[in-house]
Formats: structure tokens, sequence, C-alpha cells
């Protein structure tokens, strides 16, 4: 299933919600928020925990008493601020200019203090550099998952996927739920993604339901993609980095394949 979202409203922007449609059968809700300077937020959410990733703008979180200042002004060139909470908690963000704030709710009923993620806080694999002459070369970055965060019932990070290039490469399947939320780098900019044996054309500010299947992705040539990615765990199930690669696909990681080259014969 992919949402497509031309135009983002001012307020809050709901995808996906645990009582209803696809939200109830992956266990996630999906928003996202749009503040402008000057404008307050404010939720308490009774029985589920909640993310807050800043994609763009400046802003004060508030968990308790406690205030982070957090700014972001692009998401391709700097790294998020996260604010991670437990259901119960009152969160207040107060837009310091114009915000654009990914949401992120599962249920959880687990108590943990609230945190704050910063840029230093997150974690960084430069993946695909060597491999398939860099066709799949992207950034993953980790805000949170089972190691770092085992209280948690779920996972959250980004991913910069080159212009032209794939990532979630080769296509690979894991039990638990996903989704993948996309921003370009040009709101016009457009990809494919694989998921639920299924293609779609990704957008800017577009969601994919990730429910079965294996799963890739690519960004057309000269449109850079930022993607969120989250992950539900399954109870008795979490998800330890756990990928499993397509079996036909797997020999393309080997050191020694062999596929057409698209350097010049000297």
């Amino acid at each position: 299933m992919y949402i497509r979202n031309d135009m983002l409203k001012s307020g809050l922007n709901s995808y996906l919600t645990m009582e209803e449609g696809k939200g109830k059968e992956i266990g996630m809700d999906v928003a996202m928020l749009v503040l402008e300077s000057g404008e307050t937020f404010t939720e308490r959410e009774a029985d589920k925990e909640s993310a807050f990733l800043l994609f763009l703008g400046k802003a004060a979180f508030q968990a308790g008493e406690t205030v982070w200042n957090v700014s972001r002004e692009s998401e391709f060139n700097e790294e998020t601020s996260c604010l991670h909470v437990c259901a119960g908690t009152e969160v207040t963000i107060r837009a310091e200019s114009h915000c654009e704030i990914y949401i992120q709710r599962v249920a959880n009923d687990t108590t943990f203090p609230a945190k704050c993620y910063l840029p230093e806080d997150i974690q960084t694999q430069r993946a695909g550099e060597t491999e398939l002459q860099g066709t799949m070369r992207r950034n993953i970055k980790t805000v949170f998952d089972y190691e770092n965060a085992p209280y948690s019932n779920m996972v959250l990070g980004e991913v910069l996927n080159f212009p032209g290039k794939w990532s979630s490469y080769p296509p690979h399947f894991h039990s638990q739920p996903e989704v993948y939320f996309y921003r370009f780098d040009k709101p016009q900019g457009f990809g494919a993604g694989f998921a639920n044996g299924e293609l779609h054309q990704t957008t800017h500010n577009g969601l994919l339901v990730i429910q079965s299947g294996f799963h890739s992705q690519v960004a057309a040539p000269g449109y850079g993609i930022c993607y969120v990615w989250g992950i539900r765990h399954l109870p008795g199930d979490p998800w330890k980095k756990t990928r499993i690669d397509e079996p036909e696909h797997v020999w393309m990681l080997q050191k020694d394949a062999t596929f057409l080259s698209d350097t010049p014969e000297k």
C-alpha cells in the first residue's frame, strides 16, 4: 500500500492510525506535523509510545519538565533530532520557525524516561560503497533500535538514498511490519518502491506500508531521497537488524561476482 500526499496542510496530517484500516493491520500510527513560527502542539498518548523526528525547522521539544532546543536546516545535509517518549508523557512542541516533524507511534505499556536523540547520537552506516560499482551506495542512519532502546516496541531511522542509486538492496524481507516515509530534495522528485509484491512510484511526502514480501527502493537520476524507516517489533520477535535477502539475488554480494560493467574497455 502506498499513500500519496501532494500537499501537507498546517497542523497534524494523519497517514495511518492504529484504530482503523491499514494502521490497525500493522499496529502503527504515522503522521506529519506542520507548524509555523509561534505555534504550539501538545499531546498526551495514554497507551502509545511516540517518536517525533525533525525533518526541518527550529523548535523546542518538551517532555514533562525537560526542554530540548533543536534545529535542522536540511534533512539532506544535517542529522536529525528525535524526541522519544513512553505512553502517558505529555509532549509540547513550540515552533520557532516553519517546522515539519514526522510522528510515529505504537502500543506500549512499558514506562521509560523521555529521551531526545540529538545529531551526535545518530548512528550512520555508509553502505554499498564498494559493491556493485556503487550502484547501491547509501547512508543508513539509526536513531534507536533494539540495541539502544530495548524497552521500545519500535525502531526508527533514516536512509539517504543518492540520485540514481538503490537502497534496501538486494531485496530483503523480515517478519516485522515497516513503513518508509519519503522526502525528496526537489518536490517534483520521484523513485520506485517495491513491497508486498507490488511496485509503486514514490513521491515527496509519500508513505509506503510494507506488510510482507521482499522490498527495495530506487531513486530516479537527479533526485535524492531521505526516507524514514520505521519498524514495529512483534511480540516475542523483535527486529534485531533482521535481514533475509531474496535468495535468487544474493549472488551479487559474492566477492567474485561478475556482471555487465559500464567501465569503458581499454
